[in-house]
């Protein structure tokens, strides 16, 4: 089985919930892979003045030991200085918070920002840190056999998986 979020819909609800936020001129920072496609996105939709940064959390996962390398290791890459600035992260699906927990880290080695907004365009149940986003697209409660695929870039499209086992 296999269904579709509308993922449209999902963008323009976190674009109004973001724009309160643009007062405070904000840094986008999308997390790869899937965190840069929507970020691209919804950075287009605001018409945001400053470059969208990006990052590869790879080398702050806390499962790399278990896992290893990530096949496609991309750079990170903050246009500016994060140091008192006002940021959004964004990311694709919110699950457990283990891959926010390492953006996080990540930025903080670049400096430490006046504040982090976290925009997610999926949230999931599933948390295992006390991480939550102040701005979703769409809130799914999904069965321990599914996941949430995100396939882009150019179109967006969000899948509901089952899984075996």
């Amino acid at each position: 089985m296999t269904a579709a979020i509308d993922v449209e819909a999902a963008l323009a609800r976190m674009v109004e919930q973001l724009r309160p936020a643009l007062k405070s001129d904000p840094l986008m920072i999308g997390i790869h892979t899937g965190g840069v496609w929507v970020a691209e996105r919804l950075h287009r939709m605001l018409d945001l003045p400053e470059a969208l940064g990006t990052l590869d959390i790879s080398f702050y996962r806390d499962d790399f030991t278990r896992v290893g390398m990530n096949p496609q290791v991309r750079t990170s890459h903050l246009p500016v200085n994060v140091e008192d600035r006002h940021l959004i992260l964004v990311d694709d699906v919110l699950h457990t918070g283990r891959t926010i927990r390492a953006a996080l880290n990540e930025i903080f080695d670049y400096g430490r920002p006046a504040s982090v907004m976290l925009a997610c365009l999926v949230e999931r149940g599933g948390r295992e840190l006390p991480i939550e986003p102040k701005v979703v697209g769409e809130r799914i409660k999904l069965g321990k056999n599914q996941h949430v695929k995100l396939l882009g870039p150019e179109k967006l499209e969000l899948r509901i998986q089952e899984t075996n086992g």
